[in-house]
């Protein structure tokens, strides 16, 4: 992001840092206290008017200490959506419960279809959704465009998945009634491309987050643990995979700064940055956790090290909101 607001940005790198450090479940009440839930919300419906990338820097520090908490599915994904609607007394009061913490939002998109009736379909793998207070479903209407049906009836299923840190839930709706439908402001099609890369993009700094962290702890290991006499940091074979480690997080946050600030400014080319930074970040946060476990060694494989919460959060978001495949594959339709 732009180098006015580094300082700043460093400073609430410092608060999350401290606060997220005190327990690794945080509820949806502190992150409300701590104005987290509001940062993308305009001031005049009671948040802070910032921008996504400062919503980028909670969720990297998020990823940093593997927290579990509901701000991707309500702070990120839903603030997102409600912003991309077109302005109407519900939206903005729904923003400001948000801000407010008084109400949790989740997003549900999957094969939903409102043709002129009931609704139905299913999603599956939705953060956040499980206990949220309001669900925000982005169905196709009669004409195939997006809408967005904000409903109750819906039926939530919680999805265990390998990683405890993450809330994941199937969202199915059977013919429900009575749905008040939201339209989006401009283009649906885009605006539904816009809130995917956001995802992606959160989760690429949620994978950045846990990659540092992983480094951090496996160097301040290496310079305690001695082997044969020696610190087993002074080993070539050790200085060289934590190099190969120090490579592959720099390259990451090159990639994942490109793209935070694509999505924060809204540019035509989100969509390749959001890719670039998703396919790589989360490739490598599952490399970086590997070795930092193989480099701990006994110890870094038993429950105790908790290395092992690192690296199933980083194979899950290597999966979550679309593989490296997939996002590479999007990349090469360019040059077909």
């Amino acid at each position: 992001m732009a180098r006015e607001f580094e300082e700043f940005h460093e400073e609430l790198r410092s608060v999350a840092g401290d606060l997220l450090a005190k327990d690794r479940t945080v509820e949806w009440a502190v992150l409300a206290d701590a104005g987290w839930t509001g940062l993308e919300v305009p001031n005049g419906l009671g948040g802070a008017g910032a921008t996504f990338g400062e919503v980028a820097v909670i969720c990297e520090e998020i990823g940093r200490t593997a927290s579990a908490t509901d701000y991707l599915g309500s702070a990120v994904l839903a603030v997102g959506l409600l912003k991309s609607l077109q302005p109407s007394d519900s939206r903005d009061e729904l923003l400001s419960a948000v801000a407010a913490g008084s109400v949790r939002a989740a997003v549900a998109v999957g094969s939903f279809t409102l043709d002129g009736g009931p609704l139905s379909g299913h999603a599956e793998f939705m953060p956040d959704a499980v206990g949220a207070d309001r669900l925000l479903v982005i169905a196709a209407d009669s004409d195939g465009n997006p809408v967005v049906v904000e409903v109750a009836g819906l039926t939530v299923t919680p999805q265990p998945v390998l990683d405890e840190t993450r809330r994941l839930a199937t969202v199915s709706a059977e013919a429900v009634e009575g749905a008040p439908v939201l339209h989006f402001d401009g283009d649906p099609q885009e605006q539904v491309r816009r809130l995917l890369d956001r995802a992606a993009v959160a989760v690429a700094c949620d994978s950045l987050g846990l990659s540092e962290a992983m480094l951090a702890a496996t160097v301040a290991y290496a310079k305690v643990r001695n082997q044969f006499g020696r610190p087993i940091g002074s080993f070539q074979a050790v200085k060289h995979a934590c190099a190969d480690m120090l490579v592959a997080i720099a390259v990451s946050r090159q990639l994942v700064g490109a793209a935070v600030e694509a999505v924060a400014e809204d540019r035509p080319d989100a969509g390749v940055a959001a890719a670039m930074a998703k396919s790589y970040a989360c490739s490598a946060a599952v490399d970086v956790a590997g070795k930092a476990m193989q480099l701990h060694g006994g110890i870094g494989y038993t429950w105790e090290s908790g290395i092992h919460v690192y690296l199933k959060r980083a194979a899950l978001n290597r999966s979550l909101f679309g593989s490296p495949a997939a996002h590479r594959r999007q990349l090469a339709q360019r040059y077909l």
